[in-house]
């Protein structure tokens, strides 16, 4: 076996990059010192232990031990990468990064709660659909089903959403409520009690500021949330921890107290104590609207009980189900309109459902239904209906046409005109010493001869013998392919559809059907 020379050029080193690339002029042995030097002794190999003294560890031309104690200096140069005091490595060393604390520590978010289950339903405006059909009539176009489908999802005006409860026995799942005032759904009274307060308090109440003596005491400091920014007060007024339990219940309920609370932050600035002295020294005071006699409250949980004892029962009903538009869905419960986007989005990604409910409602209107390369589904005033033009007779003109039509490969109704009916060309001469004379306006009436072809198109659209897709190509109906002849049956062959009749099973009599068990 051959070896190669250390000073032969060697081809792969230089693809190598010159951190890689050794010098073979170089001796690598020049320093190299025997064993006896290293005063060890001769190591024959890893069976040969030697008791003598072993030799130095590769210290550096500084010499001496490894390290001289936890956190001191390497002999032989360079600070200490990995010492209890050493400096840090670099930017991308692990202990650069700031200290987070014991991860176990920190409070776990929440999982979202599960959603109730409700029977949904998404169908489309039964007067959107209406226009649809009836544009499809007008035009004679074919439009895939998918795609109206889709058009449909893109606006919430354009389709209703029922919700409806499920019910096992006596029991039901989850409870609807509906807000009558704006035809809105809730999971429970106190949802609609909070959203027609929030939404509509003006209606039934009226609020009036009236100035109030300030608090007495001098305070040089208030608490303050660190996420809204509202002032709550120092925390020795007796008012304080009422506004941070309501705080906390109306706009944080979905974090723990605890951690709400560590965000409340201690201010000392003049101006936002001056700012809560004002806001405390004004008082709010609400009168009713809309009762026989005038009442006034001057606290929150006055008008709550007030209105939940006086209005809310005229404005809240229980219903077992309800159909809303898509539009009015937006201000409705967080949980309904959770339960609309995944309804939404669903049929969004595969509209099969809302695609079954337009054809059932397109078949209503008389529209019919085909396929195109056994694929897309489309919807059209007829069925393709192949026209035999040998069989059948026909104008010449509508022979021309479909000859035209079946010649000309992405054929359009312009296509159409400029081969069978252009348009005139209008030349005005100039008129003597007015220089060029002025473009003529092009006419948007259509001649006799597209006139004719129009109405030649229309019968053949609406007899399905020439299909106009919705992007505008014009097609004739294909003649259909003949069925492959079967070849004649041997006299006494069981049939291949039924099995022999000793091996037939029949279900109970109250079915009525035949399961055949082959």
């Amino acid at each position: 076996m051959s070896q190669q020379p250390e000073t032969e050029l060697d081809l792969e080193l230089q693809l190598l990059p010159a951190w890689a690339k050794q010098n073979t002029d170089t001796n690598r042995f020049a320093h190299y010192r025997g064993d006896e030097e290293a005063g060890g002794g001769a190591r024959k190999g890893r069976g040969d232990r030697s008791f003598g003294p072993r030799p130095p560890r590769r210290d550096g031309p500084g010499g001496g031990t490894r390290r001289d104690g936890p956190g001191g200096p390497r002999p032989g140069g360079g600070p200490r990468r990995d010492g209890p005091g050493g400096p840090r490595s670099g930017p991308g060393d692990r202990r650069d990064r700031p200290f987070r604390g014991d991860r176990r520590d920190e409070p776990r978010r929440e999982a979202p709660a599960p959603l109730p289950d409700f029977d949904v339903s998404l169908m489309p405006e039964e007067k959107g659909v209406e226009g649809l059909a009836r544009q499809i009539k007008l035009t004679g176009r074919a439009y895939p089903i998918f795609d109206i489908a889709h058009l449909i999802l893109k606006k919430p005006d354009r389709f209703t959403i029922t919700f409806a409860v499920i019910k096992t026995g006596e029991t039901v799942a989850a409870p609807l409520f509906l807000c009558t005032l704006d035809d809105t759904l809730w999971l429970s009274e106190a949802e609609v009690m909070g959203h027609l307060l929030n939404k509509h308090f003006n209606t039934f109440y009226s609020t009036e500021k009236i100035a109030g003596e300030a608090p007495k005491g001098t305070y040089t400091f208030v608490a303050q949330c660190g996420m809204s920014g509202i002032i709550l007060g120092p925390p020795n007024y007796h008012d304080y921890q009422t506004k941070l339990h309501k705080l906390h219940t109306e706009r944080f309920r979905r974090m723990p107290f605890d951690m709400f609370k560590a965000r409340v932050k201690i201010v000392r600035d003049e101006a936002v104590v001056k700012q809560w002295i004002e806001e405390t020294s004004v008082k709010t005071e609400f009168t009713a609207l809309n009762v026989p006699e005038a009442v006034k409250f001057t606290k929150r949980e006055e008008v709550e009980a007030h209105f939940k004892a006086t209005h809310l029962p005229n404005l809240l009903k229980s219903v077992a189900s309800h159909t809303l538009i898509g539009a009015n869905v937006g201000q409705s419960s967080p949980t309904i309109r959770r339960i609309y986007s995944l309804v939404v989005e669903d049929q969004v990604r595969f509209p099969l459902k809302l695609v079954n409910t337009l054809c059932t409602s397109f078949s209503r209107h008389g529209l019919h239904f085909f396929k195109v390369n056994k694929t897309i589904t489309h919807v059209s005033v007829a069925r393709p209906t192949y026209l035999d033009m040998e069989a059948t007779p026909v104008s010449p003109n509508l022979r021309k046409l479909i000859e035209f039509i079946d010649a000309t490969p992405k054929c359009t109704r312009r296509k159409i005109y400029e081969a069978l009916a252009p348009a005139p060309t209008v030349i005005t001469l100039p008129v003597p010493g007015e220089g060029q004379p002025a473009a003529a306006p092009a006419s948007t009436e259509p001649t006799a001869e597209q006139s004719a072809i129009n109405s030649d198109l229309h019968w053949l659209v609406h007899q399905g013998h020439v299909i106009e897709f919705a992007n505008g190509l014009i097609e004739t109906a294909k003649k259909p392919q003949p069925k492959p002849a079967q070849a004649p049956k041997p006299p006494g062959a069981p049939r291949p559809d039924r099995a022999p009749r000793a091996e037939r099973r029949y279900l109970p009599a109250h079915v009525g059907l035949p399961l055949l068990v082959g």
